[in-house]
């Protein structure tokens, strides 16, 4: 059975820093990414990072400020959040896509993803 459990939210002044982390278990994963979702609006993409970590993708808005990066070995994805804002503030959730598949594709469409964390709450006052 699939698990993605997301873990390190939590409360941050503007301007701070948080990395969030997903560990995924029950089989092998390809592309894996972080999406999340404000109050009143809909799940979008964030960052997004190949099945061999060399190839990343990143939502206009957070590039410069987030880095996402994996450990296969221990089946984890993390997410470093540097020079947050308010509006950063959502529920971040990990999402993975199955393998075999591609080694260095990245996909940001959330439909393309199978596989889905409970989500983390990131908050972040001005």
């Amino acid at each position: 059975q699939v698990h993605l459990v997301e873990s390190g939210g939590g409360l941050v002044q503007a301007g701070g820093s948080l990395r969030v982390s997903c560990t995924a278990s029950g089989r092998t994963f390809g592309t894996m990414g972080w999406f999340r979702q404000a109050p009143g609006k809909e799940r979008e993409f964030v960052a997004a990072i190949s099945r061999n970590g060399a190839n990343t993708n990143y939502a206009d808005s957070v590039k410069g400020r987030f880095t996402i990066s994996r450990d296969n070995a221990k089946n984890t994805v993390l997410l470093q959040m540097n020079s947050l804002k308010p509006e950063d503030t959502a529920v971040y959730y990990c999402a993975a896509r199955p393998f075999p598949g591609s080694y260095v594709l990245v996909q940001t469409a959330r439909q393309t993803y199978d596989y889905w964390g409970q989500g983390t709450q990131v908050t972040v006052s001005s």
